[in-house]
């Protein structure tokens, strides 16, 4: 697999959680990073936390021309890592669904992602990659959630379409279980257990673990339109 020491990477949602954690690994494996994220103070106390060089940058993935302008300012670079997203209004049940306020996780998830992808090509290598980030929802749906499972179907669908439109770039997802980034900490601790228990990794996954994934996704250079699922066998059960 290719190194990454001297390879640049660029982190959008990079500012907490699993983005974060992705940045830090990369940086750790010898690369320049750049973290993106839509609040300015976050992320100028992320890449201050980083250290090492890390750069960031404020982006606001549903505005394109903010897109097109971070991209400009970050220049050439090898990945590209999204895992930018927001929770919002998409949980509930489909009576109470709140449809109007649940469209803006859509725009930062899935049309975000794809400003993002969009703005890139000028600028990512062409031997580079792009991961997406979606979750097990899309595989294992629950009540109180269509939206979400939606949501998790189109970003991996839209790996796909990517891998074949891009290539030779390699575009992947990552599909993520429980994962205790900030947000998922404030769920507590009984309802995270009520979440793991039955899978054969009876636990939610750390950041690192997570971070594990898109790090290999960059590096495996003969890897394209895949789906890595990091859900402590979630899928099985």
């Amino acid at each position: 697999m290719a190194k990454l020491d001297g390879a640049k990477v660029v982190v959008i949602g990079g500012a907490s959680g699993v983005g974060f954690a992705v940045a830090a690994a990369a940086l750790e494996a010898g690369a320049q990073v750049v973290v993106g994220s839509s609040q300015a103070p976050r992320i100028e106390a992320a890449a201050e936390k980083l250290g090492r060089g890390a750069k960031g940058q404020t982006v606001d993935v549903k505005d394109e021309a903010s897109v097109a302008a971070f991209f400009d300012a970050a220049g050439p670079f090898d990945h590209l890592v999204f895992t930018a997203g927001d929770w919002g209004h998409m949980f509930g049940p489909t009576r109470d669904l709140d449809v109007e306020a649940s469209k803006a996780r859509m725009e930062v998830r899935f049309w975000g992602a794809a400003r993002a992808a969009k703005h890139a090509t000028r600028q990512i290598s062409k031997d580079g990659s792009i991961t997406l980030t979606g979750g097990m929802l899309a595989h294992r749906p629950m009540p109180g959630a269509p939206l979400v499972t939606a949501s998790a179907q189109t970003t991996e669908g839209l790996a796909l379409g990517l891998a074949r439109d891009l290539a030779p770039i390699r575009v992947n997802a990552v599909c993520l279980g429980l994962i205790m980034s900030e947000q998922v900490q404030t769920m507590g601790e009984a309802t995270i257990k009520g979440f793991t228990a039955n899978l054969p990794l009876p636990r939610a996954g750390t950041v690192d673990e997570a971070a594990e994934a898109y790090l290999y996704l960059m590096r495996a250079t003969y890897v394209t339109g895949q789906i890595v699922r990091v859900d402590g066998g979630g899928s099985l059960v």
